[in-house]
């Protein structure tokens, strides 16, 4: 069968191509922009792709198009999918009907965490023996690929609560249906969809209906709203995980930040984490993995001893290089709970000044939705700097006025390296924080510290 997949380079639905890859159909897809290291890692596979949405690339007629959620109705594939009555179906559908029908699916769902969590608990059953398949928004150096077919029964999947497609506004998880669900949190985001939390909550309870009795949920025992998600209805056993001992699944942090754990399965003692990943959530992370790998036949000891072993998911406080004394890290963070979490991590592990640079790219961001949450969470770090995009739709400047000499805005990137590099001294971390390429500004900011350094 020939699938032709448009918006082929975003994580996910580049994933569902290498699946439908190693399924042996053809595949060919386009996307606005053709970009490494998907497209790199797509053309490998001997994927076919186009720059652009011209029509003229379904004139050899696919047996379906897989439509990405980034595509809208006036994209010209799309008029010319619906014109000429062409097959087509949603990135998340094809996956459930050719993928994860009569799997065990194992679901990582939250605001935060989604990617690091699916990684580690690939990882644990990849360890383990266990050959499973899975799909995961990012790259784990561990795990090589973000997308596995697996020999196994088990399918350890993503779960984002973004929409399908045009004509599916349902989130992207309500096609997976879980027999383990890891809830790791829930707050507002995606505010270009989704009016307010209530009705993300809703989206997470249509989730939660999806699960079967003889299945589980793994909570956050934290989250409040994830409490009122449960408390609307739940037809699932339910495991608890966090810092408090009274739920089943609890650590306790040896180190402040959390580069060394203890994990305990109903108060007893299973096992001790030591490893290179800092931060609370990362140990919280690692819990859920570990919780979620219990239920499919992992024993909390072995899972423990294995996880100890991963070495992180890149683009989350990633080291890019160090130069002149100088560390620099790029981090997908772009939620002010998210970005609070990674430069707490980093102040924990510091020895010199925290430089946090931030690039408002998603699309809540774009809109100035937590800006009276994101002030707090920069003021974590001893410096800030602001990357102004054209067309943000708000000035940054309101954040440096409540900062004061702690934040500046630039709009140029070159001035921004330059500034960067300037403010930087031996012994400080630069967190470059965006969830997109941001011009390749920690690469940037390195080789121009070497060339000063000449």
């Amino acid at each position: 069968m020939h699938l032709h997949i448009l918006g082929i380079c975003g994580s996910f639905m580049g994933g569902v191509a290498a699946l439908a890859r190693a399924a042996g159909h053809e595949v060919t897809g386009s996307d606005e922009n053709v970009y490494p290291p998907m497209s790199d890692q797509l053309r490998a596979l001997g994927i076919e792709l186009h720059r652009g949405y011209d029509p003229a690339q379904l004139d050899n007629k696919p047996d379906v198009v897989v439509i990405g959620n980034a595509l809208s109705r006036g994209n010209p594939c799309i008029e010319r999918v619906l014109n000429d009555d062409m097959a087509y179906i949603s990135g998340p559908q094809w996956l459930a009907v050719n993928v994860l029908n009569e799997r065990h699916v194992i679901a990582i769902a939250g605001t935060h965490g989604k990617t690091t969590t699916t990684s580690m608990l690939a990882f644990i059953l990849e360890r383990a023996g266990h050959e499973p398949g899975f799909l995961i928004g990012g790259v784990a150096p561990d795990l090589e690929i973000s997308a596995k077919k697996g020999n196994g029964r088990c399918f350890v999947v993503e779960a984002d609560e973004y929409d399908t497609a045009f004509y599916d506004k349902r989130s992207k998880f309500i096609h997976y249906r879980p027999r383990t669900l890891v809830l790791n949190n829930l707050e507002f985001d995606h505010a270009d969809i989704f009016p307010d939390l209530e009705s993300i909550k809703r989206q997470f309870h249509h989730l939660v209906r999806t699960v079967p009795a003889n299945g589980r949920i793994i909570c956050n025992t934290a989250d409040e709203s994830l409490r009122d998600v449960l408390a609307e209805g739940c037809w699932t056993p339910i495991e608890h995980f966090g810092e408090k001992t009274e739920a089943e699944w609890s650590v306790l942090p040896h180190e402040k930040d959390a580069s060394r754990f203890s994990v305990s399965y109903l108060r007893n003692h299973v096992g001790t984490i030591e490893w290179k990943l800092v931060g609370e959530h990362n140990m919280l992370n690692g819990l859920a993995a570990v919780a979620a790998a219990h239920h499919v036949g992992v024993a909390p000891e072995k899972a423990v001893e294995l996880l100890a072993g991963f070495s992180g998911v890149r683009g989350r406080l990633e080291l890019i290089g160090e130069q002149s004394g100088i560390r620099v890290y790029d981090d997908f963070a772009h939620h002010p709970t998210a970005i609070r979490l990674t430069l707490q991590a980093a102040r924990h592990a510091a020895s010199g000044n925290v430089i946090a640079v931030l690039e408002p790219r998603s699309n809540t961001m774009r809109m100035g939705t937590h800006t009276a949450e994101l002030e707090a969470a920069l003021n974590v770090a001893d410096r800030v700097f602001l990357y102004q995009p054209p067309n943000l739709g708000w000035n940054l400047g309101v954040l440096t006025t409540a900062m004061k000499d702690k934040a500046r805005v630039l709009g140029e990137l070159d001035a921004l390296v330059e500034q960067l590099a300037d403010a930087a001294g031996t012994g400080d971390d630069v967190i470059i924080m965006s969830n997109g390429g941001f011009g390749n500004l920690p690469e940037r900011l390195l080789k121009l510290l070497a060339e000063r350094q000449k």
